[in-house]
C-alpha cells in the first residue's frame, strides 16, 4: 500500500514535464521540398524596350517587367552564346532621292536634329548604321536620269552624278558627320536606256556589246562617290532582276549577271583596286536558284561577296538553303516596304517575324527596309513607282512623325551594333526571338509574342535567368551583360 502511494506521487509529479516533452516534438513535414529557381540576375541589369501594337508604348523602356524565373511556366527562351552564327554589318534604310529630298527641304537646324535623331549613336537616337541608295534613278525619284546620256560615250568621259548633287550627295555628307562609319550599299534600277535593248527605262535588258561599257560606268560611279568623299561599301549588280514592270527597271537572267561579273565588272573592279563588295541577285527568295547559279560559277564567284533578298514572294528561310549551298558567301536584306494603308500593329508583327527575325536567324547580315522618308503626298515618284510607299519616317515641311518601320529598325538598331554577332537561341512557334552577342559583352535579345493572348515565358542564358510577359502582338527588345 506504502508503495502505491509513492508510485502515484511520482506520476503526479513527473506528468507536466512528458506533457511538455511530447507537444515540443516537430510534426513530420509533408510539404514538398524547396527548389533553388535558377541565379537571376539582378533585376536593375536587365533592360526591356516594349512597342505594343495599339502604340501604348513605342520602344519604351520599361520599368517592373522582369521579374524571377518561373519554373511553373511552359516556355523558356534559352540562349547559347558559345554557338555564334553570322557577324551582324548593321541595320537601316532607302535614302532615296525622294527622301534626300525631304530632308533637304527642311530648315538647317530642324534636320541637323532630324539627322542626329535617325543616325546618332546616342540614348534615344536610333543609330542607324547601313543604308541603300540608288545608283541613278529610283522609281522614287521625280525622274528617271542616269549619270551619262550620250550614246557615242562608250568609255563615259561625260559621266557625272549630277542629278544626285542636288539632294542625295548633300545630305549623305550631313550623314557621314554623324556616323562616319556608316555602311552604304548601292543598287542600278536600271543601266542607260541607250545601253538596253529596248530603249526603255522600264524593262529590258542590257545588250551585250554594252556589258564593257557598262562596266566601266559602274566604276566611275564608285571612284566619283569616292572624290565626294563617299565611300560605297556594297553594291548589288542588279537591282531586282526579274522584276521588269516598275519604272527604271531592267531584266537581268542568271546566265546575265554571271557572265556580267565574270568577263567584265569583277576584273575591271579587281584591276582598279576598288574594294567595294560586289552583291548578286537583290531579290525576292521565291526564286534561289538564280544567286545559287551565279555563285555556282567560280569565275563569277571570286568577285563576289554573297547575295541580297527581298520578300515581296517566297519563304524568308530560304535563304539558308543560299547560304548551306554557298557558305563561304554571305547573305543581305536589302529591301522591304511598307504600305501608306497599312496597319500598325499588323505591319509591326508581320516585319519583327519575317524581316528582322526571319531574316537573321537565316544568315543575313543586315536588315535595310524601303524606305527612309516620304512626305504625306507620297512624293516624289517617277510615272509607275510607287505611289503609297509610306517611308520610316513622314516629312511634311519641319514636321517629322515616326511611322511603323522606324519602330521596327529601332527594336535592333539601337542596340545591336555593327561587329554584333547572332548566337543560339531556341526557337518557339508562338515567341519567334533572336538574340545576339555586343563587342562589349551585352546580351541582345529580340521576342515577339506572335500570338493572340498575353504570354509570361522564362529567358535563360547561363547564370541569367528571369520571366517577363508580352501581350499579343507585342515586341520587345531586352539586354543584360553577360556572366563571364
Amino acid at each position: 500500500m506504502a508503495l502505491l502511494r509513492i508510485f502515484r506521487i511520482v506520476i503526479l509529479l513527473t506528468f507536466p514535464f512528458i506533457l511538455i516533452h511530447c507537444g515540443s516534438e516537430p510534426e513530420e513535414d509533408f510539404s514538398p521540398p524547396v527548389i533553388d529557381p535558377p541565379p537571376m540576375v539582378s533585376l536593375p541589369e536587365v533592360r526591356s524596350y516594349l512597342t505594343t501594337p495599339s502604340r501604348t508604348s513605342e520602344y519604351a523602356l520599361q520599368s517592373n517587367a522582369i521579374n524571377t524565373f518561373d519554373q511553373n511556366l511552359e516556355n523558356t527562351i534559352g540562349i547559347t552564346p558559345n554557338n555564334t552564327f553570322q557577324e551582324i554589318d548593321g541595320f537601316g534604310f532607302a535614302l532615296t532621292g525622294g527622301s534626300a529630298l525631304h530632308l533637304n527641304n527642311m530648315d538647317p537646324n530642324e534636320r541637323e536634329n532630324t539627322l542626329n535623331e535617325l543616325f546618332g549613336d546616342g540614348e534615344g537616337e536610333l543609330g542607324l548604321s547601313f543604308i541603300r541608295i540608288s545608283l541613278g534613278a529610283s522609281d522614287l525619284d521625280s525622274f528617271v536620269f542616269s549619270y551619262n546620256e550620250n550614246a557615242s560615250d562608250l568609255t563615259h568621259e561625260e559621266f557625272s552624278l549630277g542629278q544626285d548633287f542636288d539632294n542625295l550627295i548633300p545630305i549623305l555628307k550631313e550623314i557621314l558627320v554623324i556616323n562616319p562609319d556608316l555602311k552604304i550599299l548601292a543598287s542600278p534600277w536600271s543601266a542607260p536606256q541607250w545601253m538596253k535593248d529596248n530603249g526603255s527605262s522600264v524593262g529590258g535588258s542590257l545588250l551585250p556589246e554594252f556589258y564593257n561599257s557598262y562596266a566601266i560606268y559602274l566604276r566611275k560611279y564608285i571612284e566619283s562617290m569616292d572624290d565626294e568623299g563617299i565611300e560605297i561599301s556594297h553594291l548589288t549588280v542588279q537591282n531586282e532582276p526579274l522584276n521588269g514592270f516598275n519604272n527604271p527597271s531592267m531584266l537581268m537572267s542568271a546566265e546575265q549577271q554571271t557572265e556580267f561579273i565574270k568577263d567584265h565588272l569583277g576584273p575591271m573592279f579587281s584591276s582598279a583596286g576598288i574594294q567595294t563588295k560586289l552583291i548578286a541577285y537583290d531579290h525576292n527568295p521565291d526564286v534561289v536558284d538564280y544567286p545559287i547559279t551565279v555563285l555556282a560559277d567560280a569565275d563569277a564567284s571570286q568577285y563576289i561577296d554573297g547575295s541580297s533578298f527581298h520578300l515581296y514572294a517566297g519563304d524568308i528561310q530560304s535563304l539558308s538553303s543560299v547560304r548551306n549551298r554557298h557558305p563561304d558567301k554571305n547573305i543581305y536584306f536589302t529591301e522591304q516596304w511598307y504600305s501608306a494603308s497599312g496597319n500598325f500593329g499588323d505591319d509591326l508583327k508581320w516585319h519583327i517575324r519575317e524581316v528582322v527575325i526571319g531574316s537573321l536567324r537565316n544568315w543575313s547580315r543586315s536588315v535595310i527596309e524601303w524606305n527612309l522618308s516620304s512626305d504625306s503626298n507620297f512624293d516624289p515618284h517617277t510615272i509607275g513607282g510607287c505611289e503609297d510607299c509610306l517611308g520610316s519616317v513622314t516629312i511634311n515641311g519641319n514636321t517629322v512623325t515616326r511611322n511603323t518601320g522606324y519602330y521596327v529598325i529601332s527594336h535592333v538598331s539601337q542596340l545591336v551594333k555593327p561587329g554584333s554577332v547572332r548566337v543560339e537561341s531556341n526557337f518557339i512557334n508562338t515567341l519567334p526571338n533572336v538574340a545576339f552577342i555586343t563587342a562589349d559583352n551585352q546580351v541582345i535579345l529580340l521576342v515577339l509574342n506572335d500570338s493572340d493572348s498575353r504570354q509570361r515565358f522564362n529567358v535563360n542564358e547561363g547564370e541569367t535567368s528571369f520571366s517577363t510577359a508580352l501581350d499579343a502582338g507585342a515586341v520587345a527588345t531586352y539586354t543584360w551583360e553577360i556572366n563571364e
